[in-house]
């Protein structure tokens, strides 16, 4: 099959708008954080409904900035579930915390709060939610174990623009949320992140770390109201957003529930194409929340076909279309491995989804008659490998 015809996993749709956008970012003279980044800020914060938000160049920018806030330090603890992106339990190790590993929920691959529960000591200091695929974890029940047991909240939505809760946006529950405009994400400047919260203490916090401790934004000292002069107040990062990125972020803010409309209706499309198969399980979308749809897993009953996971996404690129697998967990990495002496019996429902996980295309550019030859190839290749 041509490249022409290779369906890709994921696929940024853009168009002029996008380059008008970057290209008065540039024509302006403002390549680094500028206007442009605070301008995003401020139509990012007013989407979520939240009184701050500072863009910052990744989401692994954002949770390390947050968890500093937070005062994680060395000897604390922080929750995070098996089944997420290093990223989630890296930016602990950053500040020598120890990441607490926790099992997921078997039908929405989210953290299992009895897990959690367990998992909790007096060394636990903060407690990391990830949203999988765009579905929100159970908050309320997380919200209410962290305010009885004093710990604080932050919520990895690097998956969950835009999702909600019980009615409320993803970014206006927990402490601090962060999230992520990756190449691959829902909204992409195809690096950066978000970080908001109502704490106003927190993001002065974050916005000083981000650039270096330096007690003022920077971009204005070059503006003619702005002063040479600045100070430098703690030992900060080099985590700024730039003014291209913000041009990007714009125009895709702008697009963001249309592209949502058009992901919802290839999930709704893969939903009857393969509900009640006993070859495959879609994940269980709670009746109280809304996801982001930015992945759309499926599990398939390796038990009884005489294919694996591994093969099944081999034979799917040969048949022209891209897939993935979200994610390899935690555990089986040689360095939280070794770090945390972990095993995989530990987690079985991590282990459980990790053996049958694969990620489909899903992106608002996608037309029918891709979509149609995504499901076509899954129930073919399954049933042509049943045992």
């Amino acid at each position: 099959m041509s490249n022409n015809n290779f369906i890709q996993f994921h696929k940024i749709i853009t168009d002029n708008d996008e380059i008008a956008e970057v290209t008065d970012a540039i024509k302006s003279g403002w390549l680094t954080s500028g206007p442009r980044a605070k301008k995003f800020e401020e139509e990012f914060r007013k989407y979520i409904g939240v009184n701050n938000s500072i863009a910052v160049s990744s989401w692994t920018a954002a949770a390390h900035l947050s968890l500093e806030a937070l005062g994680v330090k060395e000897g604390d603890e922080v929750i995070v579930p098996a089944i997420t992106f290093t990223s989630t339990a890296m930016t602990v190790r950053y500040l020598n915390a120890t990441p607490k590993i926790v099992d997921i929920e078997p039908h929405t691959l989210n953290m299992d709060v009895g897990e959690l529960q367990k998992a909790f000591s007096k060394k636990t200091k903060v407690i990391v939610p990830v949203h999988y695929s765009g579905q929100p974890c159970d908050m309320d029940e997380i919200v209410e174990f962290a305010s009885i047991n004093k710990l604080k909240v932050l919520e990895d939505a690097a998956h969950a623009l835009p999702a909600k809760y019980k009615g409320r946006r993803i970014g206006t529950i927990g402490d601090v949320t962060c999230f992520s405009f990756y190449a691959t994400k829902t909204l992409s400047t195809g690096e950066g992140g978000m970080i908001c919260s109502d704490d106003t203490e927190l993001i002065k916090r974050c916005s000083v770390m981000r650039l270096h401790g330096i007690s003022a934004d920077v971009w204005n000292r070059y503006t003619e109201k702005g002063s040479w002069y600045y100070e430098i107040i703690a030992p900060g990062y080099k985590y700024n957003f730039t003014d291209i990125q913000a041009g990007l972020g714009l125009a895709q803010l702008k697009k963001l529930e249309s592209n949502h409309l058009k992901r919802c209706d290839i999930a709704k499309k893969y939903n009857g194409a393969f509900q009640n198969n006993e070859y495959l399980k879609t994940l269980l979308l709670k009746s109280d929340r809304e996801t982001s749809w930015h992945l759309y897993p499926i599990l398939l009953n390796i038990d009884a076909l005489k294919i694996s996971r591994a093969e099944f996404v081999v034979k799917m690129k040969e048949l022209g279309i891209g897939c993935s697998v979200h994610f390899i967990p935690l555990y089986r990495h040689p360095y939280y491995k070794d770090l945390l002496r972990l095993s995989p019996e530990d987690f079985p429902n991590s282990e459980y989804a990790f053996q049958r996980e694969v990620s489909l295309p899903i992106w608002p550019g996608m037309s029918d008659e891709q979509i149609n030859r995504v499901i076509d190839a899954v129930l073919s290749l399954i049933r042509d490998n049943k045992r």
